[in-house]
């Protein structure tokens, strides 16, 4: 096990690109679904709207 954790000398620089592009993966993941949340919140809120502005078309013609 310690053969395979070393890398032939060189499983520092393997590990940290490793744990350094898990790291960008997550953080990629969290941004995502915050994104995700933020569009869901505002396409309710136009939901929401939406009657009021079929009311004032409605109105105008």
């Amino acid at each position: 096990m310690s053969e395979f954790l070393s890398m032939g000398g060189y499983g520092l620089y393997v590990w940290t690109s490793w744990g350094v592009g898990v790291a960008l993966l997550i953080a990629l993941l969290i941004q995502s679904i915050a994104i995700a949340r933020s569009a869901a919140k505002e396409a309710e809120a136009t939901e929401l709207l939406s009657p009021r502005r079929r009311r004032r078309k409605a109105e105008a013609e």
